[in-house]
Formats: structure tokens, C-alpha cells, sequence
């Protein structure tokens, strides 16, 4: 598979970079500062902008996907949307946030009073992409949900899945880790289960 991996160079995109390596696929690593990703084999650096759309269309032509691993705070569905869809790909995978997930049918984390406030405009961000990609039907697009703790850690390989609802284990934790966020996520590209949907991952 040919990915296209907006993002690249961040937290959670460097470790689904690994990933999709690990299971070699080829990859189109594009960052704004392309000097922050490694040159690697089966990797094509790019240099673009989400908000430049021609440069980023152009960037994303080819691919058999694209992963969307950018802050929702930087740019939004609408500056991402026209340019997958002007380069001709279908499928659009989105490292989505915790905070648009369900504690209680209905409620939100992000709509609770314990949701730190310097999270909020992330997680709103992320809510409306939600929104917008739940009304798009062109693309067959895919939204992954980490829990409420998202850290560095382990590649394990075991977790749980879900869809709309927080997942929290028996231990009373919401947790992830990117490592096995990343492989959550290309097990789903590899045999799409959610397409047209959100689906959460933890422990």
C-alpha cells in the first residue's frame, strides 16, 4: 500500500510511520519541515502545508490512502477534504482525539467539568471534524479515537476496541499508547472494518 502520512514527523505520526514500515508499505512522509523526518527507504519526504491545498494535492497524488496525523487547532476538515478529493483519493484516515468520545449516552468527555481547559480547543477542533466527516460521502473515510491518556509506551499489540463510548479498563484508567494506536490503525487500513465511521482504541 502507497500512504500518504500528513503529520509525519509528530508524536503519533513518527510512530505510525514505524508501523507502516514495519509492514512495508511505502510511504509519502509530509511535514512542513521536512528536515524533522529521517531519510529511510521506502520514504518519500515531502515538504507541504494543509492549508496550501495545490502543494498538498499534489503532494498526496498517488496514494492509496492518506493519514491525517495533524492538530485539529492547525488546520480543519475543510482544508483537507478538497485536496484529497482534487488528488483522486478515496480513502482518508483521521488520528482523531478522546474528547468527542461518550462517557454516558449522549455526553461527551469534552462536555464534562473535569476536561482540562487547555485541551479544550483541540478536542473542539476535533469534535467538528468528527461533524464534517460524518456528512461526507464522497470518501471512505475512517476516524480513530485514542483513549483520554495518549503517551508514549509499548508496542504490545493487545487492546481493545470500540466505537463511540470511552474505553476504560478495570483499573479505572483510559489509556493508550501510540505505539499500539499505530498498529490499531493499520490493522485497519490493512482490513477496514470502520469505514464511514469512528472507532476508539485502549486497554
Amino acid at each position: 500500500m502507497k500512504i500518504a502520512l500528513i503529520g509525519a514527523s509528530g508524536n503519533v505520526g513518527s510512530r505510525i510511520l514505524d508501523e507502516a514500515l514495519r509492514r512495508g508499505h511505502n510511504l509519502i512522509a509530509i511535514a512542513r519541515d521536512a528536515s524533522k523526518i529521517a531519510q529511510r527507504t521506502g520514504v518519500t519526504v515531502v515538504a507541504a502545508d494543509v492549508k496550501d491545498a495545490a502543494a498538498l494535492s499534489a503532494a498526496i497524488k498517488g496514494a492509496d490512502v492518506v493519514i491525517s496525523s495533524g492538530r485539529f487547532t492547525t488546520f480543519g476538515a475543510a482544508d483537507l477534504l478538497p485536496a484529497v478529493k482534487a488528488a483522486g483519493v478515496k480513502r482518508l484516515a483521521v488520528v482523531g482525539g478522546a474528547g468527542s468520545l461518550e462517557i454516558a449516552p449522549g455526553k461527551a468527555l469534552i462536555d464534562t467539568p473535569e476536561f482540562p481547559a487547555e485541551y479544550l480547543p483541540e478536542a473542539a477542533g476535533g469534535r467538528d471534524f468528527l461533524n464534517a466527516l460524518r456528512t461526507e460521502t464522497e470518501l471512505e473515510w475512517t476516524f480513530l479515537s485514542p483513549s483520554a491518556m495518549f503517551v508514549p509506551g509499548e508496542r504490545t499489540g493487545q487492546f481493545r476496541l470500540g466505537k463511540d463510548a470511552l474505553l476504560v479498563g478495570d483499573d479505572g484508567k483510559s489509556w493508550i499508547s501510540y505505539e499500539d494506536f499505530a498498529v490499531a490503525l493499520l490493522d485497519e487500513l490493512e482490513q477496514p472494518k470502520h469505514v464511514r465511521a469512528r472507532f476508539t482504541v485502549g486497554y
